[in-house]
């Protein structure tokens, strides 16, 4: 990110560093959001698409409790390191994932999986498994924890650098 900080303007860094946390909770977001920076709803949304394209977001949405919405699950899968990639695209295609990520291990692809109940969840598990033609390792979560994403961001250091 040294690179990128340089391509950054002030209302860049007020919005990623006044949106860590406390997205609003309300019809339109974005445009509590905008109305809170002095922006229209529109430059709010393109400033954001340009932070994604920049690769200085990964993502933008609430954080909440999925157990408390419906149903989620942690999934490992093994498959053959060649082909990683070419899986990680169809876990990508199946509804209800995110946090798809690669790790040093026989499982060597995780991700975790939504839905709005455990039925769903179970019927959208096995459909990719039936795609992924490999087993799926399930590992249901036994007690929450919260981590919190957010972290202050050294822009003067990042100037320097």
């Amino acid at each position: 990110m040294p690179r990128l900080a340089h391509q950054l303007d002030a209302l860049d860094r007020r919005l990623i560093d006044g949106y860590q946390r406390d997205l609003p909770v309300c019809e339109r977001p974005y445009a509590a959001m905008a109305e809170t920076l002095g922006l229209a709803e529109s430059e709010l949304l393109e400033r954001l698409q340009r932070l994604q394209h920049l690769g200085v977001l990964s993502r933008v949405g609430p954080v909440f409790d999925h157990a408390k919405a419906g149903a989620s699950l942690l999934a490992a899968v093994a498959v053959p390191e060649d082909e990683r990639e070419a899986y990680a695209e169809l876990i990508n295609l199946a509804p209800g994932v995110n946090h798809n990520y690669a790790r040093e291990h026989d499982y060597n692809l995780w991700f975790v999986m939504t839905a709005p109940d455990e039925q769903q969840l179970e019927r959208r598990l096995d459909h990719l498994e039936e795609t992924l033609g490999r087993p799926l390792l399930r590992l249901p979560m036994l007690e929450g924890f919260h981590i919190d994403l957010g972290f202050p961001i050294p822009w003067d250091e990042l100037e320097d650098a």
